[in-house]
């Protein structure tokens, strides 16, 4: 007998078994780690809704791992943690992030959009027209997916003083750290504090402010109603936070995953969209079921509040050009899809 098929036939074995666990090793799932500063709400529901898509697609391929209310990072912090690949993916509002993000600046200029709707149809003609937002993510270190503009903003206070926007002036609002916000109430006579959603509620407690500005969709589902029950129902702008993933872990993906994420970017956004408006319905229900008051502008205020706020963009971006000409553009196209969408 030939000494070497013994030694041939180990070798292939050997190698047999290299290539079964070299198999079983590709077909382990790639991780995702993302984060997110809410609990829950809309924003949540969406990206529930992505990551579902993007497991079922890739088949498995993708193993998606969520972690809810700031505990993988704050929202100011996430952003970061994104571009550095400490996060794989997150979503973060463009408030928390103003220098940043300053393109997203834009999309929160007061009574740009009718609706999150045609909010929606001009993002993504200002993406195809505007190549900067593609060389800004790069500079970040993330890719963008996709945005969902949503709902409108408030301002609740303990007293019904904070529930009429005439009657702001000299109050200290909470409300993101962004130009536009600061432009804002320098036009209500307010001043801009600044604050983590986390510490809104013991502020408004202990009187260090008399208000907050945020989404309905953060007002009753942590029961706001306890440390400030009047609600003012302002709507001069929306909540536009992008979905962002990091660079260093999506270059790593293959091509074709690459696109399956992408596609299922696109796909969830509608799913996401038909959601948040009736849990923004269902918001305002569970507001006033809490003990909470809501107060609505009237036409004659409503009008009154555009005008005073028609300056706010130009006076908040005089000093960044290449927003400013974001804010033109967003202004143009909107100008376009107003009659279709608003």
């Amino acid at each position: 007998m030939n000494r070497r098929i013994p030694l041939l036939l180990s070798v292939f074995v050997g190698a047999l078994g290299f290539a079964v666990a070299g198999a079983a090793f590709a077909q382990a799932p790639i991780q995702l780690r993302w984060g997110h500063y809410l609990a829950d709400g809309p924003f949540v529901q969406l990206e529930k809704e992505f990551a579902s898509k993007i497991e079922k697609r890739t088949k498995g391929r993708v193993k998606i791992n969520m972690t809810f209310a700031g505990g993988l990072g704050k929202g100011s912090e996430l952003l970061l943690l994104v571009g550095r690949g400490g996060v794989d993916m997150s979503s973060t509002p463009p408030g928390y992030n103003p220098d940043q993000l300053r393109y997203w600046r834009a999309f929160q200029i007061p009574f740009v959009f009718k609706s999150s709707e045609q909010a929606m149809d001009v993002l993504y003609k200002v993406v195809e027209e505007f190549p900067a937002y593609r060389a800004e993510m790069d500079k970040l270190g993330v890719v963008w997916l996709f945005q969902q503009p949503l709902g409108v903003y408030y301002m609740t206070g303990p007293s019904p003083d904070c529930a009429s926007v005439d009657r702001l002036r000299g109050k200290k609002i909470r409300a993101f750290p962004s130009p536009i916000e600061k432009e804002t109430f320098a036009v209500f006579g307010a001043s801009l504090a600044p604050m983590d959603l986390s510490e809104v509620i013991p502020a408004l407690q202990a009187g260090v402010i008399d208000g907050s500005k945020s989404g309905m969709v953060v007002f009753a589902p942590f029961k706001y109603q306890g440390a400030a029950k009047n609600a003012i129902r302002s709507s001069e702008t929306l909540i536009c936070p992008p979905i962002i993933a990091s660079k260093v872990w999506f270059d790593k993906l293959p091509g074709d995953m690459q696109k399956i994420v992408l596609d299922a970017s696109k796909t969830a956004d509608q799913k996401a969209m038909e959601f948040s408006i009736g849990f923004n319905e269902q918001a305002y229900a569970d507001w006033k079921a809490g003990g909470g008051e809501l107060y609505l502008l009237s036409k004659a205020e409503r009008a009154e509040m555009m005008k005073m706020l028609e300056g706010v963009g130009p006076a908040a971006l005089k000093g960044d050009a290449e927003s400013l000409g974001m804010y033109e553009l967003i202004k143009r196209v909107a100008a376009r899809t107003r009659g279709k969408t608003g």
